[in-house]
């Protein structure tokens, strides 16, 4: 007994302690009370409203087409400001109240216009293949009633509009694996194609797509168009360029008159941003908004309040790093004179 005590001891003494990775996390989860993701922030009558996925744990195994990702209803949060308290809305749209519903209610983003408000959503129709769907309400909280069929022409996962300053509305959209992007590259889905374009380094990158939205803001007003991001000598990412090419994850906001289109680079994990002079590019490419979080995938949105603009994304302290169990952040984003961002570590109080 001495001696196995003994042999404890020195196994003990040999044995460092576990490092929390959240450590030097800059900011905290805004909901505890439930797994929150892809946040797509934005400000209503003064106020900042946050419309999530809703991560569950339903114990399907991970896989590359994110049949793990199994969400089925969204809820809405708000608060009055940065730091303040956030209010949960409860349910604002279930996979139960969308006609055509087949299942995964992935990313979702939403716009205002002449007194109601639309929230886009990916969802995987009864055929298994991901449409973008639109549901509307008069307030920004919900409830949202679904239109009976997803918008025509819609394929893929991750919609964000952005509506400029004269008013049109435009949509962005696409995501590789998962999220079926490589599925159309013919301009048909192919139900039996590559599951990804991963492997194709030398050829031109799938390219994120963007339509100009009707003025019904229920339809698009033209086929859908790629998105061009290019390096600083006007050249189109290949393929093989994993660090900076397109993955997931579109967003786009405005700053001093350019159009900053940001992304995430989904195998690698950055979300970096390209600038251009108009809402269809080409963007050129400039850096990283976001170096990799903890929790495989990386999506954000950004906006400004109050003369301070703000970076919101997700990780997975609460899940402790399970990847389809995650939470969303917030934390303030800057720029330099020139108008770069400034890259955000998520980890930096580690350091």
């Amino acid at each position: 007994m001495v001696v196995a005590a003994i042999s404890l001891g020195a196994c003990a003494q040999k044995t460092k302690p576990v490092q929390d990775p959240f450590k030097g996390a800059i900011s905290q989860p805004l909901v505890r009370g439930m797994y929150t993701a892809d946040p797509s922030a934005h400000v209503f009558n003064g106020r900042i409203y946050i419309y999530p996925s809703h991560d569950i744990d339903v114990k399907v195994a991970e896989n590359d087409n994110g049949d793990h990702f199994a969400m089925r209803d969204y809820h809405i949060f708000s608060m009055d400001s940065i730091g303040g308290e956030v209010t949960d809305h409860g349910v604002a749209l279930d996979i139960k109240d969308i006609p055509w519903a087949g299942r995964q209610l992935w990313a979702p983003d939403v716009a205002y216009k002449d007194g109601t408000y639309y929230l886009y959503f990916p969802l995987k129709d009864k055929q298994d293949v991901f449409r973008i769907g639109v549901a509307t309400s008069k307030k920004p909280e919900g409830p949202f009633k679904a239109e009976p069929q997803p918008i025509e022409g819609s394929f893929s996962i991750d919609p964000a509009v952005f509506t400029d300053s004269d008013g049109i509305s435009y949509m962005y959209f696409g995501g590789i694996w998962g999220g079926q992007l490589q599925r159309w590259h013919t301009g048909a889905f192919e139900a039996n194609g590559s599951a990804s374009d991963l492997k194709q380094d030398d050829a031109p990158a799938l390219a994120p797509k963007v339509a100009r939205l009707s003025t019904s803001m229920l339809q698009f007003a033209e086929k859908p168009k790629d998105v061009q991001i290019v390096d600083s000598q006007g050249k189109p990412f290949k393929g093989g360029n994993h660090d900076q090419r397109f993955f997931e994850a579109s967003w786009m906001h405005k700053y001093n008159g350019k159009y900053y289109f940001s992304y995430s680079t989904g195998d690698t994990h950055f979300i970096c941003y390209a600038i251009g002079d108009n809402p269809y590019g080409p963007f050129t490419y400039q850096g990283v908004v976001l170096k990799p979080v903890i929790g495989w995938t990386n999506h954000h949105s950004i906006i400004e309040i109050k003369g301070k603009w703000y970076l919101f994304y997700h990780d997975t302290q609460i899940s402790k790093g399970k990847t389809h169990l995650r939470n969303i952040k917030v934390t303030e984003l800057r720029y330099d004179r020139s108008g770069k961002i400034i890259s955000i570590d998520a980890y930096a109080g580690a350091k």
